[in-house]
């Protein structure tokens, strides 16, 4: 079997998607709803079947690392586009794809009812699909950052999809204003590499990885590698959603759920986690670095699970778990425990989308009501939703067996291992969070599914859903969104009801990986060879010898079914046993405790309610402070300095044009006057310079 792959093969899979939203966008009004949806999801399927051939064949020695188009040569650096697949690549495009499927077939039925927009928002989807697929395939910093940059436009794009809204509106600008901030250190941290390397390719920047990590930053003692990591995590941060960087995300679920699946389960989010990863063989060489990286994962895994206890719109509770295990993800990149974020990342883009689809389900049966508290007994007349989404959980909060179980319980035990600096901290928030997961994992759950029907009476008199959406009973469509006879209006006593089977079939396809998926990797993912041959490294994810966990994690791993047992008398299993517990007796056993409990604890509530001022501070600080310093800088800068000197000069020449038009009497004689005193002048000039 050949060992390279086929540039061809390899460049129609990024290039199926972007062909497919190319026809929806510029010819959906040509092609109509069912063609758009049609040609979108057959690009994505073939760039999944294609992916899924590649994958097979990396798995059987093959790779690629080449570059495709020589875009830009200056001096000796090259602009290029390229591609390098290795085993970490194949399986993000697998990922990437397949999520991106389940959400094309799934938006067929979630957008049916919407009047103007249908063909624009396949066309979106599917080029976010291709941004994404640019991201992680390529071989230099200059294509990754066209990635990067890509699939933050098309997610502004779709979380402001509704654009007439101004709450979508205020989400989509919030979402790109806060990459912005996270994309300009990333530029910096790229462009830090490049001065010093003197390649934008990873190849060649990794060949110089020792001696950068001898330099100093000019000016500083600070270790060069260590300010470029950082540089480099910044720019995740905000992709990724991490502490303070990650306000966009819960805000972006404005938004319609297929795209809070795309974005927020398998793909955008996950990017940071992917950049880290692949530049593990950099990070490896700053324990600086990955401490700054453990501590700031750890901040947000625990923090950030606190806000969701506190959540009633169902779609919000599971942007805050997608922060929390993001944090997750994040701790394990900190410990160097690489394959185990990585692992994270694949079984948690499948159960989150499952939670984020099946969220959407439970919308669509609600008639478009948000608002758990305006559930209950759904069990019964969503059956499908109700057990898909109840894997999902148990996957979520590392039910021993199921796929989340493998990923965070191997996170938990790398990070008890580490030595690093703050990882004492971090073993503190994951295994905290483990509990707190499993509060409003089942809150959410019970809530929604189990206990009083609540959608039958009058809507919950604080119910913030209820008020927004009697305020927007002809919303931002342009018509009653949902007030079709299947959906309702989602105000009146209308029953709940099963969704289409272009939602369900999803739901039951994403299911079975979150529950089988992490058993099946466990063994070659963390203890196998499946990270082992590299391509412009010796190994795919390089892993220093200074920090061994993960040795010492394969030494005691004796099996899937044998880590599933064993992990009975561990402290995690028993925390989330804890944490359902609780949502059990608060949710349906005593409904009136969290009342009780929330005024209390009314002060800490508040603070938890307002997630933790950081809007209110960055509304104060950031958004009105540049305002002033911008309004600053326009009286004093522009209109004092700037305007001051031009309007200066056009009076000056002004005054010089009016003392000259005296000169201009129209009059012969005094022109030759004038020209009789000029060639006195010149005549003196010349007689007095010969003279010396």
């Amino acid at each position: 079997m050949s060992t390279t792959l086929n540039e061809n093969l390899l460049l129609a899979i990024p290039l199926a998607p972007l062909a497919g939203s190319l026809i929806a966008g510029l010819f959906g009004w040509k092609i109509g709803r069912r063609g758009s949806h049609s040609i979108t999801i057959l690009g994505v399927a073939i760039s999944l079947v294609l992916s899924c051939f590649v994958f097979l064949d990396v798995m059987n020695g093959a790779s690629f690392n080449a570059t495709i188009y020589e875009w830009m040569t200056v001096g000796p650096l090259k602009m290029e586009i390229g591609f390098l697949v290795d085993s970490l690549t194949a399986m993000m495009m697998v990922i990437v794809t397949f999520v991106s499927l389940m959400v094309h077939i799934y938006t067929i039925g979630y957008m049916a009812d919407e009047e103007t927009g249908y063909e624009r928002f396949f066309s979106y989807i599917s080029l976010f699909t291709f941004s994404m697929l640019m991201l992680v395939m390529s071989n230099n910093f200059l294509q990754l950052f066209f990635g990067w940059e890509a699939v933050g436009l098309v997610s502004y794009l779709l979380i402001g999809f509704y654009f007439t809204r101004p709450t979508a509106i205020y989400a989509n600008m919030k979402a790109f204003l806060v990459n912005r901030v996270g994309d300009f250190g990333f530029l910096l941290g790229i462009g830090l590499l490049l001065a010093f390397a003197g390649s934008l390719n990873y190849g060649d920047v990794f060949a110089h990885r020792t001696e950068l990590a001898g330099m100093t930053f000019p000016g500083t003692d600070w270790g060069l590698l260590t300010v470029a990591c950082i540089c480099l995590f910044i720019g995740a941060m905000g992709k990724s959603a991490q502490f303070p960087l990650h306000v966009w995300l819960p805000d972006s679920m404005e938004g319609p759920t297929p795209i809070s699946a795309l974005i927020h389960a398998a793909t955008m989010v996950t990017a940071g986690i992917f950049m880290v990863t692949r530049m593990s063989p950099l990070f490896e060489l700053s324990d600086s670095a990955l401490s700054f990286v453990t501590v700031i994962g750890a901040i947000t895994a625990l923090f950030m699970g606190f806000l969701g206890v506190v959540q009633n719109d169902i779609k919000r509770v599971v942007a805050y778990s997608t922060l929390s295990q993001l944090g997750y993800m994040t701790v394990a990149l900190g410990v160097s425990a690489y394959p185990v974020a990585v692992f994270h990342l694949a079984t948690h883009a499948f159960f989150k989308a499952l939670l984020f689809l099946g969220a959407g389900s439970v919308i669509i049966g609600m008639h478009h009501d948000q608002d758990m508290r305006n559930m209950g007994g759904l069990r019964k007349y969503m059956p499908i939703t109700w057990i898909t989404s109840l894997l999902g959980s148990l996957a979520l909060i590392g039910t021993p067996f199921f796929s989340g179980f493998y990923s965070k319980d191997s996170i938990i035990d790398a990070v008890k291992l580490s030595h690093l600096p703050g990882s004492g901290f971090a073993y503190f928030a994951v295994v905290a969070s483990v509990f707190v997961t499993a509060l409003y994992s089942f809150r959410m759950y019970f809530m929604v599914f189990h206990g009083k029907e609540r959608f039958r009476g009058p809507k919950h008199p604080e119910s913030p859903m209820a008020i927004e959406a009697a305020a927007h009973a002809h919303d931002s469509h342009g018509h009653d969104s949902h007030g079709h006879d299947d959906h309702g209006h989602g105000h009146g006593p209308h029953v709940p009801h099963e969704t289409p089977w272009v939602i369900t079939l999803p739901l039951i396809l994403l299911a079975i990986p979150s529950v089988i998926i992490g058993a099946l990797a466990i063994g070659p993912m963390l203890f196998g060879d499946f990270f082992a041959h590299g391509v412009v490294f010796d190994r795919v994810i390089f892993i220093g010898e200074n920090h061994p966990a993960l040795h010492e994690m394969a030494e005691e791993f004796h099996g899937w079914f044998a880590m599933g047992l064993h992990s009975v008398a561990g402290l995690p299993v028993w925390l989330a046993l804890a944490g359902v517990v609780v949502s059990w007796f608060l949710y349906l056993k005593r409904t009136d405790l969290p009342g009780v409990i929330k005024q209390r604890f009314l002060p800490i509530y508040n603070l938890l309610d307002n997630k933790y001022y950081l809007d209110k501070i960055n509304d104060v600080v950031f958004a009105k402070g540049a305002v002033a310093i911008g309004r600053g800088l326009w009286k004093e800068g522009d209109v004092a300095v700037i305007d001051g000197i031009v309007n200066g000069l056009a009076k000056f020449v002004g005054w010089f044009a009016g003392v000259i038009r005296f000169l201009q009497s129209g009059y012969i004689y005094h022109y030759a006057f004038a020209m009789i005193i000029g060639m006195l002048g010149l005549l003196t000039l010349f007689v007095t310079l010969g003279g010396k």
